[in-house]
């Protein structure tokens, strides 16, 4: 059970990161002060679905961190 937890939250970590890269908003160097002089409204389409994504395996990475810590380690 312990294995099949460690690689859960491995493959959660790392399928969150590409998620997250994969993820574009104001892709100027601008941007990441705050002086981009673009205007987002909703997601659409696959950006939607990406964001989605991204935030179900963020809460699956948190969840198996949790049970991680709750469940007893073996002797």
């Amino acid at each position: 059970m312990d294995g099949i937890l460690q690689i859960v939250t491995v493959v959660s970590a790392l399928l969150t990161v590409v998620a997250i890269l994969l993820q574009q908003r104001g892709a100027s160097l601008g941007a990441g002060f705050g002086s981009s002089g673009e205007l987002f409204t909703t997601r659409r389409g696959i950006d939607k679905n990406l964001f989605e994504v991204t935030i179900v395996f963020a809460v699956i990475f948190v969840l198996s961190i949790l049970v991680g810590l709750i469940l007893p380690a073996p002797l």
